[in-house]
Formats: structure tokens, sequence, C-alpha cells
């Protein structure tokens, strides 16, 4: 486990199952809860927003997004200049985004993947680190 990590955490209906199991999975780790809080539906960026925002502004080191396709979540988290937010179905993308693209928003497809898939995608997610060298060259060139 990679120590002094915090994760913000929401999603909509569509994730909210899998946001669930993924907090009762991560549970050693500082994790903040953004909603939603049932599988009502709503609306995604009333969650993505406030996660990116609180990773941005450096309130919690990581942030984990999910929706059905998590295209929803992965668009609004991008709006946000210091994010980086990267939809991963595998272990092998989450560990790329990290390690590559220094991404700080994990976004998982809930509808795609099983429950056990998204607990080892998140553990590549969060125990990978970005190498720096010439990624760090291309990832200084995302913001606007």
């Amino acid at each position: 486990m990679t120590k002094n990590i915090s994760i913000a955490i929401g999603a909509d209906h569509a994730g909210f199952e899998y946001k669930s199991m993924l907090i009762d999975f991560l549970k050693d780790y500082s994790i903040k809860d953004f909603g939603t809080y049932s599988a009502d539906s709503v609306d995604y960026p009333d969650f993505a927003h406030p996660v990116s925002s609180a990773v941005e502004n450096a309130e919690f080191t990581i942030g984990i997004l999910i929706c059905g396709s998590a295209n929803g979540v992965a668009m609004t988290a991008n709006k946000h200049q210091g994010i980086r937010a990267a939809i991963c179905w595998n272990e092998e993308l989450a560990e790329l985004a990290r390690t590559h693209n220094n991404a700080n928003i994990l976004c998982i497809p809930a509808r795609f993947i099983t429950k056990e898939e998204a607990k080892n995608i998140c553990m590549k997610f969060i125990n990978s680190e970005f190498e720096g060298g010439r990624h760090s060259n291309r990832t200084n060139k995302i913001s606007c």
C-alpha cells in the first residue's frame, strides 16, 4: 500500500454499487465519498466536479470517478486545469495513465468491467508513480 495517499471518490447512479464496494475495499486509505448516495438517477457532473476540484486544490492525492462508460465523468473532470483524468478498463491502462501521463483521477466504466477488475485497476493506479523524464515534457503541454 502506498502511504500518504488520500482519495476523493464519486459516482453517478450507474457507478453507485461499484463506488460503495470500492470504499469498503480501500478502507485503509483516507477516503472521502462525494456521492451519489443511492442508485436513483442523477447527473454525473454533480459528482465529477466536486471530486475534480478537491484533487485540483490538493485536498486529496487522487480521485476515483465511476459511471456507466466512464466517458461522462472523464470529460467533466478534464475540464479542470489541474486534472488529468484517465478512463481505465484494465490494469495496464491504469499503470500507463499514472507512469506516462501523471493521471490524478481514475475513471472506471462500471458497465464494462467486473468488481474484481475494478479493485485491481484501483490498486494498480494507486501503486504506480509518474516516471517524469521525457513524459514530463509531454504532460507539461496538456494545459491550455
